[in-house]
């Protein structure tokens, strides 16, 4: 798997100039910081192996060494964004709220507008591809299930569509605020005041009915 981090072997530990094993870790995570922003920027395709080694500041040979390639750079990161995602179902609806809110709603500064926003990239890699779309689709599961619904439930298909728009909510905002610059004042509002309206839209909309 891309996402694992890889080990570091005798000749790799004695080449010239090879990051010891600490700094390949920092290394490594300094690549994934940069090439998260990137793609979420930038999109996939205009995004190249050059650009993300000059933001994390490292060699771009780098990139093959930890990741294997760009598409697996891609796939490392969206991976990550799956573990973050990764929120137990069994939540109140109140809780549930305050966590999609707690995403949507954080500073264009911090990473969660740029996470959400990543997953609305294509890579054109099929495996990648696949692993953003279960992303979005388990995450939209887990809010229906947190606010008293079941995937697997026909009775509750009506509670995971409204799931699956909230989440599509998410994404539609982080996408307003964050790219070109965004479109204020919805880019430069303070997060706590951004909260207010959206956890009354994605209360009602996820308000059981009946």
């Amino acid at each position: 798997m891309a996402n694992s981090t890889p080990a570091i072997t005798d000749d790799e530990r004695d080449a010239p100039g090879a990051p010891r094993p600490r700094d390949a870790i920092a290394t490594r995570q300094l690549l994934l910081d940069a090439a998260r922003r990137r793609f979420a920027l930038d999109g996939y395709g205009s995004t190249t192996v050059r650009d993300i080694a000059a933001d994390a500041g490292v060699n771009v040979a780098l990139i093959n060494r930890y990741f294997d390639s760009k598409e697996g750079l891609f796939e490392a990161c969206l991976s990550h964004v799956a573990k973050e995602f990764d929120r137990p179902s069994a939540m109140t609806l109140e809780q549930v709220v305050e966590s999609v809110v707690e995403n949507v709603a954080s500073s264009v500064a911090d990473e969660q507008p740029y996470q959400l926003l990543l997953l609305l990239r294509s890579s054109g890699d099929q495996r990648a591809d696949q692993i953003r779309l279960d992303t979005i689709r388990s995450f939209a599961e887990r809010i229906a299930a947190g606010v008293g619904g079941s995937s697997s439930d026909s009775a509750d298909e009506e509670l995971l569509l409204r799931a699956q728009l909230a989440v599509a909510m998410a994404l539609g905002i982080a996408l307003l605020r964050v790219t070109g610059g965004g479109i204020p004042p919805l880019s430069a509002v303070p997060a706590d005041v951004l909260a207010v309206p959206l956890r009354g839209a994605f209360s009602a909309l996820l308000t059981r009915r009946g």
